[in-house]
């Protein structure tokens, strides 16, 4: 495209459907490797790939070429496949239906990679469910509770 110019840092974060605790830390780098190879073999820039036991957060500059629901849908149907494949699981794996996602300045890049980086950390204290929700109020964004990721903490 010629004579476009953007810049749309994008934080999104999905979950294991059911919130199965099944990523585990025996294949985990792996599936955050290959979702950022994804992510950028869509035309887009992988900034970090993080998660725990029950989601992934991804951090990525967007092409304007693709809309934010078709490089989620890409994904998270490309990870579920490789984990299929590859047998990581015992069950059939899938992910929840939908996504959260945020947009940043560029200033605010460093910030959200080690946010990104040390959920490990960060889910010592505080559940999925209480992150999320405060992603949502942070981002001033109205949701119906029926409608927001399964939670069973």
């Amino acid at each position: 495209m010629a004579n476009t110019y953007t810049q749309l840092n994008i934080h999104a974060i999905f979950s294991v459907k059911g919130r199965e605790n099944i990523i585990l830390d025996s294949y985990r780098n792996r599936l955050h490797q290959y979702i950022a190879g994804i992510i950028n073999n869509g035309r887009n820039f992988s900034l970090a790939v993080n998660g725990y036991r029950d989601h992934v957060h991804i951090f990525f500059e967007m092409s304007p070429a693709k809309s934010l629901s078709d490089v989620m849908k890409e994904i998270k149907a490309s990870s579920s496949k490789w984990i299929n494949q590859n047998n990581l699981v015992r069950a059939r794996f899938a992910w929840q239906e939908g996504y959260g996602a945020f947009s940043y300045s560029r200033s605010q890049r460093d910030m959200v990679i080690k946010y990104i980086m040390e959920q490990e950390k960060h889910h010592a204290k505080k559940t999925f469910r209480e992150e999320y929700l405060e992603l949502l109020k942070k981002f001033d964004i109205s949701f119906k509770n029926q409608y927001v990721f399964e939670f069973y903490d």
